[in-house]
């Protein structure tokens, strides 16, 4: 009786993960599987972990695999290698076991290289600057920071021309959700999707091997130095999942990191004073609201023990590593953002041969981006109501409304500010009123330009201020300080 009761436990909850009660919010409901054990089998014989010892030995053991044609098959595709969007999805590096994967990574870690990455982070810290300015005010987070800081990256990295990017964010969603559901109507919208990324990354592909560039693919068209390289299937198939990874696991990770620091005011105070904490902020953040909740889609070849488990062909497996990550033997108070928190790592990113191999560029992103918005606006707050992306597997927003106001932060920062940055409030509010800038008798003019205020001088110097900057390289051309009092 108490066994067929936890079965029914694991289904109920399983189903209640699926629709927007577990969306809104999974993790009362993670909490009611743990109450069975660190794993629980359903109805159907499916072992569901919620364990962080039994996550990470499930995910770390190489005898344990990829079965994406079982599921497939069990949804009514057994023609899955005829639809684009499956084909694409269920026949890459994500998806495939060894020798294939073990190729495959090979190929693609070769290019995909710690040094390509950390060349990015003057680019990052660029982009973070300019979305910055995006941010201030009443704004959307997802569409106006979480969504197009990974999608410049990972473009730039892959060699997508910026004005190309935008149009991967509906294109990768639709793509992705065959990860989350299978019904007609979304394989439909994802084939739809999967023929035009694929079309695009051939036709980028072709260019590349006419004019290489410093670029991703221009390093996955080339090969590997045994000569061993990527066919255009192939190649097309590991662009878009970086495309897919870059996108939506980057995305959740930023839009859930910011909700969890304004919902503990408290530790976005302790990462603005102290933005050396970045690296183990981002790892706590991870944990906290995982943007990847669960890892199915494997199984066993034969009866195997793992974590004193025993699993049988056939047998579908999820861990749940939304669970994982706040399981109270492995965390204090599981429960609540510590920033500073040095338990044990995430398993937000996976392990084993699949750990994710995006995971240092996604948290070089977070580690840029979170200081910096704490740093750049002293008021950050909801504007209103998030709303959760559909599915239970990836974890996000697809809107995230947010005010973000910078100014003084009262003693510590009104008390630093430079007379010069003062001078360029000054200048910023005067031109919006209209009103002279100054009775000085070098300036002639001031006007409005995206990033401030331009101020020309009778003899043709320039002096750019913005409200981002303290001025300290702008002087006027005799080496005078800008005036006091406007």
């Amino acid at each position: 009786m108490a066994r067929q009761h936890g079965q029914d436990l694991v289904g109920e909850v399983l189903a209640v993960l699926a629709g927007p009660e577990g969306r809104s919010d999974p993790y009362p409901h993670y909490e009611r599987l743990r109450g069975l054990g660190p794993a629980a089998l359903g109805p159907d014989g499916t072992l569901v972990a919620t364990g962080y010892r039994v996550c990470a030995a499930l995910l770390r053991d190489h005898r344990l695999g990829k079965t994406p044609e079982r599921l497939l098959s069990g949804a009514g595709y057994a023609d899955w290698l005829d639809r684009p969007s499956l084909r694409m999805m269920f026949t890459s590096m994500l998806m495939v076991n060894p020798p294939a994967h073990t190729r495959l990574r090979r190929l693609v870690s070769g290019a995909f290289t710690p040094r390509r990455v950390a060349a990015l982070r003057p680019a990052v810290e660029r982009r973070v600057a300019e979305l910055c300015e995006q941010v201030a005010g009443q704004t959307d987070f997802v569409s106006t920071f979480a969504f197009p800081l990974p999608v410049a990256v990972i473009g730039e990295m892959l060699g997508v021309p910026a004005a190309d990017r935008p149009m991967f964010q509906s294109l990768v969603r639709d793509w992705s959700m065959v990860l989350e559901v299978l019904s007609p109507l979304a394989v439909d919208q994802a084939d739809a999707a999967a023929v035009q990324i694929r079309d695009y990354l051939d036709a980028l592909a072709a260019q590349r091997r006419a004019h290489p560039k410093d670029d991703l693919i221009s390093a996955l068209v080339g090969g590997a130095d045994d000569g061993d390289r990527l066919n255009d299937e192939e190649l097309a198939t590991t662009a878009a999942l970086l495309l897919a990874a870059g996108f939506e696991t980057t995305t959740g990770l930023l839009a859930n990191g910011l909700l969890a620091l304004l919902t503990y005011p408290d530790q976005a105070r302790r990462l603005r004073e102290r933005p050396e904490l970045a690296q183990s902020a981002v790892d706590e953040m991870l944990r906290y609201d995982s943007p990847a909740q669960m890892v199915v889609s494997r199984g066993a070849a034969a009866d195997l023990h793992v974590a004193d488990l025993t699993l049988v062909p056939g047998q579908r497996i999820i861990a749940l590593v939304g669970a994982a990550n706040r399981d109270p033997e492995m965390f204090s108070e599981p429960d609540r953002l510590r920033l500073d928190r040095t338990e044990a790592a995430p398993l937000s990113f996976g392990g084993g041969i699949h750990y994710c191999l995006g995971a240092p560029l996604a948290h070089l992103e977070a580690e840029i981006a979170f200081p910096a918005l704490l740093s750049r606006f002293t008021h950050l707050d909801l504007a209103g109501t998030p709303v959760r992306r559909d599915g239970s597997v990836l974890r996000g927003c697809s809107a995230l409304p947010v005010t973000a106001q910078w100014g003084c932060d009262r003693e510590r920062a009104c008390g630093t500010v430079s007379a010069r940055a003062r001078f360029g409030r000054r200048l910023l509010r005067r031109a919006a009123l209209q009103l002279p800038v100054s009775q000085h008798d070098t300036y002639q003019q001031a006007e409005q330009s995206r990033s401030g205020i331009i101020c020309t001088d009778d003899a043709g110097g320039l002096l750019r201020c913005s409200a981002q900057s303290d001025l300290r390289e702008h002087v006027l051309r005799d080496g005078r300080e800008p005036p006091a009092v406007l």
